[in-house]
């Protein structure tokens, strides 16, 4: 799907991010994250000098590891590249959210363990979304084991967390009748 055509224009910079789901022999979850920004231009850094075009300004990455229920068990973040040396400092608060499930509240969480000076800007912004690629890996996994074993999604008798939670999956949508006829209409 492309966007409609640009103005004549220069490309300057490029984030790239990156998250990846993994199921552990242990029955548990790691969910990475990387991030990377790098300039298409050369310029001089105040701290590592000079910076030839496509060298990583940031550099980072996080493994989360959760269970079914979206609890964190273990986090671990790397910082390969950042600007100042102090940034690094950014690592060890990232154990603070450790115990807590992704879910309802999730922003809020990284904001009260993480926000402002308490943490660093980059991780705060991978975590952000690494709830949506850790359920994105979780639940369709599951809901596949279940099929295999014979349940149908009808068969539910609780409505699967993403269910209101977007105009595709509202309650008193189609597609919700198609899928989960049993929740179409029941706001929860």
């Amino acid at each position: 799907m492309p966007l409609p055509p640009a103005v004549p224009r220069q490309h300057l910079h490029t984030r790239t991010v990156t998250y990846r789901g993994f199921l552990r022999d242990d029955g548990l979850w790691d969910i990475e994250g990387q991030l990377t920004d790098a300039k298409t231009y050369g310029f001089d850094m105040h701290e590592r000098g000079a910076m030839a075009p496509g060298d990583a300004i940031h550099g980072m990455t996080i493994r989360v590891t959760v269970d079914d229920a979206m609890k964190i068990h273990a986090i671990a973040a790397a910082m390969d590249f950042t600007p100042y040396g102090e940034c690094l400092r950014g690592e060890d608060p990232m154990q603070r959210m450790v115990g807590i499930t992704m879910g309802a509240g999730w922003r809020h969480a990284i904001e009260r363990e993480l926000g402002g000076v308490k943490g660093c800007t980059h991780l705060r912004e991978l975590l952000f979304n690494l709830a949506t690629a850790a359920y994105q890996t979780v639940f369709p996994y599951r809901e596949r084991q279940r099929e295999a074993a014979g349940e149908k999604s009808e068969a539910r008798t609780k409505p699967p967390q993403h269910l209101g939670r977007c105009v595709a999956w509202d309650f008193d949508g189609p597609v919700v009748a198609r899928i989960y006829p049993q929740f179409a209409g029941k706001r929860q």
